[in-house]
């Protein structure tokens, strides 16, 4: 069928860009990037809280039972959090547009035309190059925000970012 992007993959330029669902994921090893960045965060405030606890109450039980809850929910956030978020989050480039969804509790789904496109930059933080990783950040004409494609292998960020500066200087428009 001419024309349907269903079976082409690609919508005719005259089509308004759909909001589909995004065909790729981080790259695997993002799941431990985001779970090293989680413990991070998670362990020092687990144990600022235990010591707080130990050091300026007179330990009562409940308080100390409280202090347990919330410590071990911290980590348990931070080693279930990467990869429910590595089952939801996606990303696409097409050569209409950048596809985007995120969102662990509340699903957020963004298209941005390449006609909007203005900056794409690259980030490879100290964990991201342990891991071999990097991020994808771009920017557009819109209010929103830019979109972020977040662990990707450093190389294929490399190659995302040189293609979307080829489709965004291919693309007639001026970005605002």
């Amino acid at each position: 069928m001419q024309g349907d992007t269903r079976t082409s993959g690609r919508a005719p330029r005259d089509a308004p860009i759909a909001l589909r669902p995004p065909h790729h994921r981080a790259d695997p090893r993002a799941v431990h990037w985001w779970t090293v960045q989680g413990l991070l965060l998670a362990a020092p405030l687990a144990g600022a809280a235990a010591a707080a606890y130990w050091a300026f109450t007179d330990r009562p039980g409940w308080l100390g039972a409280l202090v347990g809850v919330a410590g071990a929910g911290l980590l348990l956030a931070a080693l279930a959090g990467p990869r429910l978020g590595y089952r939801v989050e996606r990303w696409e480039v097409t050569d209409e547009a950048v596809y985007t969804r995120k969102g662990r509790l509340t699903h957020t789904w963004r298209v941005a035309p390449m006609s909007r496109v203005q900056t794409v930059d690259t980030a490879r933080g100290p964990l991201q190059r342990m891991f071999g990783l990097a991020d994808v950040t771009v920017t557009t004409a819109s209010a929103a925000g830019a979109l972020r494609i977040e662990g990707l292998d450093h190389e294929l960020a490399a190659e995302l970012a040189a293609r979307l500066t080829m489709l965004t200087q291919a693309t007639p428009g001026d970005a605002t």
